[in-house]
């Protein structure tokens, strides 16, 4: 079988991500499952590589077939947009923007069925909007890119999994966002990228959006008007699915009582601080319901450290893993011929 191919995006230059995807691949198991391949600039990558202390080579390409996918080299797909004193740990509408070029390259092969996985690294969103680029993360910029409307955001950990019904909005609008409807989606697309996962009859468990579910309307109506019929559709359709579950008891039944493999949670905080209090450094971004894969680190730019060499890249190996773990199934037959 073929080794699938990693479109692996620098993210904002003046942050982390060239020296963790520079510790990463710098694992030789990395080869043997996939064929890594960085959308970014050749020469930060370089600089990348001389502050971690490798002996890593950067091999710059035009085109996906001319990568050598060998341990010890660096392959990069080099669009060259960057100066190579691009200061560490600022905000630069420079490195945002380029940061987006990144992505749209990547994307762009993704489309064309030449990667199979996109695996980015971090954003700064501030240094995005001064480059131009006005998008509140890397969810939205791929649905923008793919033409996709119905996609949301899944993060992974050793112990907990959740999927997000909404993201990146204020809390008071959660409320005025959140419909039956978008809520049977999101149940689907976890029922189709655990599959994917390797999970043949995933357990899903659909958090409330209220305290203890409403208490029967003494919180509010929406868990019986929304979850409720949410859930009862999605069993029909013969998948495992339970709740409206109280959020304050339903991640602990499924990261230590290992009752549910996945939480569809109702807005950011509500799956993003218990996947973040479980496994902050060993997080992955899944963007899930897009034409093409995509994993990312669960973690930002970390400015403090940012050019020390000193960044774990704990979250990028794991984002890599689950990237080519998931290839592997969706291009079976391809990665076969």
């Amino acid at each position: 079988m073929k080794r699938p191919v990693l479109g692996i995006t620098m993210g904002d230059a003046a942050g982390i991500g060239p020296e963790i995807i520079a510790k990463a691949l710098a694992q030789k198991d990395m080869y043997e499952k996939s064929r890594p391949l960085v959308f970014g600039d050749l020469k930060i990558m370089e600089r990348a590589i001389k502050i971690v202390g490798s002996s890593l080579k950067c091999h710059g390409v035009k085109s996906v077939d001319e990568g050598l996918y060998e341990p010890g080299t660096i392959d990069v797909f080099d669009l060259n947009n960057l100066p190579e004193d691009l200061p560490f740990a600022q905000v630069d509408g420079r490195a945002g923007k380029a940061a987006y070029e990144y992505i749209e390259s990547a994307c762009r092969k993704a489309m064309d069925k030449e990667v199979h996985a996109i695996v980015t690294a971090p954003l700064n969103k501030e240094a995005l909007n001064m480059g131009g680029v006005h998008f509140p993360g890397h969810t939205e910029i791929l649905g923008h890119l793919t033409g996709q409307k119905d996609f949301s955001m899944m993060l992974t950990s050793p112990k907990l999994r959740v999927i997000h019904v909404t993201t990146h909005i204020a809390l008071r609008d959660v409320p005025k966002v959140i419909t039956k409807e978008r809520i049977g989606k999101v149940i689907a697309l976890a029922q189709e990228t655990l599959v994917l996962m390797g999970i043949d009859k995933p357990r899903i468990a659909v958090a409330g959006i209220n305290p203890h579910c409403g208490e029967n309307g003494l919180f509010g109506d929406e868990d019986e008007r929304l979850v409720v019929p949410a859930v009862r559709e999605a069993k029909e359709k013969g998948w495992d699915v339970t709740g409206p579950v109280p959020p304050d008891s339903v991640f602990h039944r499924a990261a230590n009582l290992n009752e549910f493999d996945i939480v569809v949670v109702m807005y950011h905080d509500q799956g993003h601080i218990p996947i973040k209090v479980l496994g902050f450094d060993s997080g992955v971004n899944v963007t899930v319901g897009l034409p093409c894969i995509r994993t990312s680190v669960d973690h930002g730019t970390a400015f403090p450290v940012a050019g020390t060499g000193k960044a774990s890249p704990s979250s990028m190996l794991e984002a890599l893993n689950l990237g080519a773990q998931m290839a592997k199934v969706k291009f079976a037959r391809e990665l076969a011929e």
